[in-house]
């Protein structure tokens, strides 16, 4: 993906890493004019399908700099690099768990990369660059969680992503979860119970009876969880879709649309991107999504995420490099020292 970026330092490389759930990514582009205006254009980049440990200090900067350190060094002998002029590193729990990021890897990227800018950002803030630069609007990403983060430039206003079990409502592991409680009431006999759904869950789970055994003792509760929202979405999906799977998306949307709300600008023509892996579900999920946020915000444009969190790692770093106007600084969302 190219970036446009409002004043750089052109021929600046740049370094770009998104750390999730999932695994790890790193990137490294350079910033330079194509006639148009400055840009970044992406040189290469690598996965690691290992994810960052969290430990009782948060989250492990060694365990990160150990991964991020020589695949940035093959990166850069690929481009015939010596090093890089700036960093950003996004990385889910960076709001709440990065006190030792924040401490530590600062000075080992300008020690080991030679970068004399870093930003350490919050995967929200990298997920909102990728989608939509730097612009006034609200990003929902949404995959087994679900955040929803605005900005008028000025500061940050954010909606949810307190986890499974005190929110993320609307995401994948709270549709699961509604999913699999819809089964668990149909094999009941209780009220509000999917047979549908129960019929899903036993496919996919075994006998439901057992259900709690593979979820309670479980670290990755949320996970298992979200693993079961593709399930209702199809249960939901067709001309004669599953009542109770359809009501599940339908409350889902409705929640995604409240956290949407609580953070997007006032100003007309305000933008609302969608991001995250939770929006391949489709048009079960996606038809009353769009129908809740055009009740709720009228004035607002829905509008298609321009890339993902990794470009948007890649975005604040090249605005690292120039005085453009950039998007707001917060000691825990996008904290970038001095």
């Amino acid at each position: 993906m190219e970036a446009a970026v409002s004043t750089a330092e052109r021929g600046a490389w740049v370094l770009g890493v998104d750390s999730g759930g999932s695994g790890l990514r790193v990137a490294l582009a350079r910033v330079g004019d194509d006639g148009a205006g400055p840009r970044h254009r992406r040189h290469g980049e690598v996965v690691e399908a290992e994810a960052v440990r969290t430990g009782p200090a948060g989250i492990d900067a060694e365990h990160l700099l150990a991964q991020v350190l020589p695949a940035a060094g093959a990166l850069l002998a690929g481009a015939g690099a010596e090093g890089v002029d700036a960093v950003c590193v996004g990385a889910a729990g960076m709001a709440t768990l990065g006190g030792q990021l924040r401490a530590e890897l600062p000075g080992a990227f300008r020690e080991r990369l030679g970068a004399r800018r870093v930003a350490l950002a919050a995967d929200a803030v990298t997920a909102y660059a990728g989608a939509l630069g730097v612009r006034p609007g609200a990003v929902v990403a949404g995959g087994t969680g679900m955040i929803a983060l605005g900005t008028d430039l000025r500061a940050w206003r954010r909606a949810d992503g307190w986890g499974h079990l005190l929110g993320d409502c609307g995401g994948g592991a709270w549709i699961g979860r509604a999913g699999l409680e819809a089964a668990l009431r149909a094999h009941d006999g209780r009220t509000g119970g999917s047979p549908a759904l129960l019929a899903r869950a036993e496919a996919v789970f075994g006998p439901v009876a057992g259900l709690p055994g593979q979820l309670y003792p479980k670290a990755e509760r949320p996970a298992v969880l979200g693993s079961f929202a593709p399930e209702v979405a199809a249960c939901a999906a067709g001309g004669a879709g599953d009542p109770v799977a359809l009501g599940i998306l339908e409350r889902a949307a409705e929640e995604i649309a409240a956290s949407a709300e609580a953070v997007c600008p006032a100003a007309e023509g305000a933008e609302v991107a969608l991001t995250g892996g939770l929006f391949r579900l489709g048009e079960p999920l996606l038809a009353p999504l769009r129908a809740a946020l055009a009740r709720r915000l009228p004035a607002a444009s829905v509008v298609p995420a321009g890339g993902g969190p990794l470009d948007g790692a890649l975005l604040i770093a090249a605005g690292l490099t120039g005085g453009g106007r950039d998007l707001p600084h917060d000691p825990a969302l996008l904290h970038v020292p001095v």
